[in-house]
């Protein structure tokens, strides 16, 4: 009987987290979740009791995978190999697993009800940052705090773009726009990037149509990001 219960909650809650993730929170509709669960209301609100218990087990869900993803990426001797790595992960995440999607669409829907998946990952973006910045990988004059802030906005829009499209078109912007920001955030390792911020030059092209800061495969090659568990809807 209690494997039985468990396979019930489990299922409510699993569409729950789809119900929300396509038409949020007053979208969503109990009727709906168990019909996808196979179930009956009565089972629904002996489990969760409300839609508002339903969001809130919904969002704890979603927090949970996105921890674990960062758990399971990787080390990497490069603070911004690891900084690619993990923004690449949170937009992988968006896309495939239900339950990061419908705590997304939660935390839109209810501001400061719902604690925000930023209080997740941006610690550990921010941590990177700093580990760059000691190791001199940023280009002198980026502080870590500006680079954050430049980072934390490029993640939300790779979340926001990966949860609509997925395709390798996709994939080919993102290595583009990484390539365009590691130009202007990473130091050049031949230690001439401090003298050309100093004369205005930094990242001017030559006539050979090269710059001062490193190319796409310093430190960025591309990373399968399978790894971080997220499961398909």
């Amino acid at each position: 009987m209690q494997e039985r219960a468990a396979r019930t909650r489990q299922a409510v809650l699993e569409a729950a987290a789809d119900e929300f993730a396509e038409r949020g929170y007053e979208g969503a509709s109990l009727q709906r979740m168990v019909w996808r669960a196979a179930t009956s209301i009565g089972a629904l609100t002996f489990h969760f009791g409300t839609k508002t218990a339903l969001a809130e087990e919904v969002s704890a869900g979603g927090h949970a995978r996105f921890e674990r993803c960062l758990a399971e990426l990787a080390a990497a001797p490069d603070p911004l190999r690891e900084l690619r790595t993990l923004i690449g992960a949170l937009a992988r995440l968006a896309h495939e697993d239900t339950f990061v999607r419908a705590t997304r669409r939660l935390e839109a829907d209810r501001p400061g009800e719902v604690p925000p998946l930023t209080e997740v990952w941006l610690p550990v973006l921010r941590g990177l940052l700093d580990r760059a910045h000691d190791a001199q990988r940023l280009r002198p004059g980026v502080s870590p705090e500006d680079a954050v802030a430049l980072l934390a906005h490029l993640a939300e829009g790779a979340m926001a773009a990966h949860g609509a499209s997925r395709d390798s078109a996709w994939d080919a912007v993102w290595d583009s726009v990484w390539n365009v920001v590691l130009h202007g955030l990473a130091a050049d390792r031949t230690g001439q990037s401090g003298q050309a911020d100093r004369t205005g030059q930094a990242g001017q092209a030559d006539r050979t149509g090269r710059t001062d800061a490193p190319g796409p495969s310093d430190a960025t090659e591309p990373t399968d990001l399978t790894e971080c568990g997220a499961e398909p809807s």
